[in-house]
């Protein structure tokens, strides 16, 4: 099979990272992809927000699977563009993918199919906004209703933030606080069957302790050593499978990849937001550990024949990733610095850690960062605490000017 993966991040990375490693991918593109993937797949420039142009790709390389990466070509329809060429895709539709491109649309989705979330309201006037935070109280949540790159949400206890947040977006849902451990599940799916995958948990704040400005994540884990070993079955219960259900009965199914960032509280399970494909860093941390070939299973969904596939495979092994990010990160990072150290990871680390690349660019022989995340650092052990130390060793012998990860990925979870 050949397959032609969208996009140009560490998710993209982990993607054609575990095709490469499929014996059925007889050949693997990505476009535009980075200067870690070129080491895995054929990189092929294009306009990943043009769905004429990703369709055109496809068929001049023979692809026989698309996989689309980022939320951004999702929401442009791009999966639609190449479907409508005949291509198996994964991925869902523009329509679809409003799950993600619109917390609104997501929250009337929940309505509809029963799903458990946090009390909400869509806000569009200043007057709408100061209800809305006078009905909640602190802390306030503020999403921005369209898609934010992971950074549209604020949570404070400062009122004043919480307005000027709301007052910057178009639309915006506010609603109340949702106590407890955040859980990532993501739940691979054609519309009608729902193959839910190993939970994971991300770390967004930017600093140690959970401190600091939200960012796209900072990195990630799986297994919850913690977390419920019946969690799974309940959330593809009362959350994934009800949601796909609600929206084919719309008349709007959803095949690709389902998204639950989920809320362990007091209550019970709640849904904080969906996402429309794998999230980021936590694929890197899943697809660690997942031992199934990817490729047949993504073209399942594709094609619509999930039910056929065979229960996925896992690894006993833990897996921790860690963001390496740039000077400046989330505010203006700063980019163009040269990366040393791959190859010494390369050389005493593997397999157990290895280096997948976000925002980076081959500059002549050098390798140099292009992004504010700039690598994610990954790596498995027979538990976190091993898995951390790869990591972390791996992470100490990169140079990067100016950098900055956190020193407490996994380390609550491992310390049990």
């Amino acid at each position: 099979m050949k397959v032609l993966v969208i996009g140009g991040g560490a998710r993209e990375h982990a993607l054609c990272r575990s095709l490469s490693l499929d014996p059925d991918v007889t050949a693997l593109y990505c476009a535009p992809g980075n200067a870690g993937i070129a080491e895995v797949a054929e990189l092929h420039p294009v306009d990943q927000l043009d769905g004429d142009a990703v369709a055109r790709l496809a068929g001049e390389l023979g692809a026989e699977l698309v996989v689309v990466g980022p939320e951004a070509p999702l929401v442009a329809g791009v999966a639609d563009a190449v479907r409508a060429a005949g291509v198996p895709v994964f991925g869902p539709s523009k329509e679809a993918a409003l799950l993600e491109g619109s917390k609104a649309f997501a929250k009337d989705v929940m309505a509809g199919a029963g799903v458990p979330t946090a009390r909400s309201y869509v806000c569009t006037t200043p007057e709408e906004i100061d209800e809305a935070l006078d009905a909640f109280g602190a802390p306030y949540v503020v999403k921005d209703d369209g898609l934010a790159a992971g950074k549209g949400v604020v949570v404070t206890a400062d009122v004043e933030q919480a307005r000027a947040h709301a007052l910057a977006c178009d639309r915006v849902v506010i609603e109340e606080y949702l106590d407890g451990p955040e859980v990532s599940l993501f739940a691979i799916t054609d519309g009608t069957t729902v193959l839910p995958l190993q939970p994971a948990q991300d770390f967004k704040r930017a600093l140690d302790g959970d401190e600091g400005p939200n960012t796209g994540g900072m990195g990630a884990y799986s297994p919850l050593p913690w977390a419920d070993p019946k969690l799974v079955e309940e959330v593809l219960g009362s959350v994934l499978q009800p949601t796909v259900d609600e929206l084919r009965r719309r008349g709007t199914p959803f095949s690709g990849l389902l998204y639950a960032g989920l809320a362990i509280t007091s209550r019970g399970v709640r849904v904080i937001e969906f996402n429309a494909r794998f999230g980021d860093p936590e694929t890197q941390v899943v697809l660690a550990r997942l031992k199934t070939p990817l490729a047949g299973v993504l073209l399942n969904s594709a094609n619509g024949t999930l039910a056929d596939q065979a229960p996925l495979n896992w690894s006993d092994d833990a897996a921790v990733t860690v963001v390496v990010a740039s000077h400046n990160y989330p505010d203006t990072p700063r980019t163009g610095d040269p990366i040393e150290g791959l190859d010494d990871i390369a050389a005493q680390d593997a397999p157990h850690a290895y280096v997948l690349h976000a925002g980076t660019k081959r500059d002549g022989d050098k390798v140099v960062s292009a992004g504010g995340r700039v690598l994610s650092v990954t790596a498995t052990g027979s538990d976190l605490t091993q898995a951390r130390e790869r990591a972390y060793a791996a992470v100490g012998r990169i140079r990067l000017d100016g950098s900055q990860h956190r020193t407490d990925i996994a380390r609550k979870a491992a310390e049990g």
